[in-house]
């Protein structure tokens, strides 16, 4: 086994639930070993400030018993920032003098395909790091805490809407976070039984989304005794168009790790969805209809579009989360004691500790699109027009890999 006497614990980029399991799990396995765990606050900015700072936090027993596993977010802080990108030509040599100032023997870094790209570069350096995969998006190639909290919070809030909706009879626009990928939108939209479901995986085509609220929207009010209903979209933040085109916020600029900044999706389908309303003669009827129409005043069906935005990665973290919180942060530690240095936790199944190279683990995981099919069998729309699900019949044999 490695020889390390101290780890230390760094959280970066986004702030996700089951961070503080993280932590810990590390602080918890480590002692179980007779090593002492430290943070490292503010993510890399921390690190490559580490060696300025008077002191750091060990993360002994009564300082553990202060971190609430079941709430997100984390007690080690987060920053993004790029180490390479740094304007120092001295940074790694910084950053292994900030190490040795406290003794920090190797390191164990939660974060998503950014953060990871990072952990690459620090294991390139000589500078000993494990990946504990965190983040709300699902975009990495293992499953990553913070992923189940959020498509939990999503899915609440978007039920919770529905009352408004059926107030006023609105179709409700909700935009969440997600980045380039359609995990979160599609996992969460399912779990509020959103009505249409809009993933970056699947160009838009905005016609199909306005006839299947027209059927199912305008039947669903002129069925109801008191004329009431609504109609429910989850949108991911990373949504194409029709040709392809992703929807950026240009004056925003660009983040620490060089992608454009993504805004605006609930805004343009929510124009989308109003723009075929108003020039679709067929409403004006369907308002009449239904007792709805006042001319000049409210002469076509209320569109509103919302933006949980960060909460959706705030407050609670879900308890499958803090299982497997918990089970990457010991993992981690014991990858490093394997000197399995510059991999990713999978997961701890049984007896079976799996990991991947961390370069392996980044790589972008989108959507698979042939599962679609089957929820618009079930009436869900997703931009664009049905497809039969084609499907494989395929046997397993218990045990089969399990996921808590």
């Amino acid at each position: 086994m490695a020889d390390i006497k101290r780890i230390g614990v760094i959280t970066s980029g986004g702030d996700a639930g089951g961070l503080n399991a993280v932590i810990k799990g590390v602080a918890r396995e480590a002692y179980a070993f007779g090593i002492e765990s430290v943070v490292i606050p503010n993510g890399y900015a921390g690190l490559y400030n580490l060696v300025d700072m008077e002191n750091v936090v060990v993360l002994n027993a009564e300082r553990v018993s202060r971190i609430e596993a079941s709430l997100a977010g984390s007690e080690a802080g987060h920053s993004r920032v790029k180490i390479s990108k740094i304007a120092d030509p001295n940074t790694y040599d910084r950053i292994k003098q900030g190490l040795k100032k406290f003794g920090i023997d190797a390191l164990i870094i939660s974060g998503g395909d950014d953060t990871g790209s990072v952990v690459v570069d620090l294991a390139s350096q000589g500078i000993p790091c494990v990946h504990a995969p965190k983040t709300m998006d699902l975009d990495l190639q293992p499953y990553s805490v913070g992923g189940d909290s959020a498509i939990n919070r999503i899915a609440v809030m978007t039920r919770d809407l529905k009352t408004t909706g059926l107030s006023h009879n609105r179709i409700m626009v909700v935009e969440v976070f997600g980045r380039y990928v359609g995990h979160t939108a599609l996992r969460g939209g399912i779990g509020a039984e959103a009505d249409c479901i809009l993933i970056p995986e699947i160009p838009v085509d905005f016609d199909v989304v306005y006839e299947h609220i027209k059927a199912t929207y305008f039947g669903r009010i002129e069925r109801s005794d008191v004329k009431a209903g609504t109609y429910v979209i989850v949108v991911a933040e990373g949504i194409k168009t029709a040709n392809g085109e992703m929807l950026y916020d240009e004056s925003a600029g660009m983040d620490a790790f060089g992608h454009k900044k993504l805004a605006g999706a609930g805004k343009y389908v929510r124009q989308q969805i109003e723009k075929r309303l108003k020039a679709d003669p067929e409403v004006k009827e369907f308002m009449k209809r239904v007792g709805m129409f006042a001319p000049g005043v409210y002469e076509i069906p209320e569109v509103r579009e919302i933006m949980p935005s960060h909460l959706v990665r705030s407050g609670n973290t879900s308890a499958y989360d803090v299982n497997f919180g918990y089970r990457a942060g010991a993992a981690a530690v014991l990858l490093l004691l394997e000197g399995k240095t510059g991999n990713t936790v999978v997961n701890v199944d049984g007896n079976k500790l799996c990991y991947i190279p961390t370069s392996e683990a980044i790589k972008r995981k989108e959507v698979d699109i042939n599962e679609i099919a089957l929820f618009e069998s079930l009436g869900t729309c997703f931009g664009r027009k049905p497809q039969k699900f084609e499907y494989n019949l395929i046997e397993v044999h218990v045990p089969v890999e399990r996921h808590l």
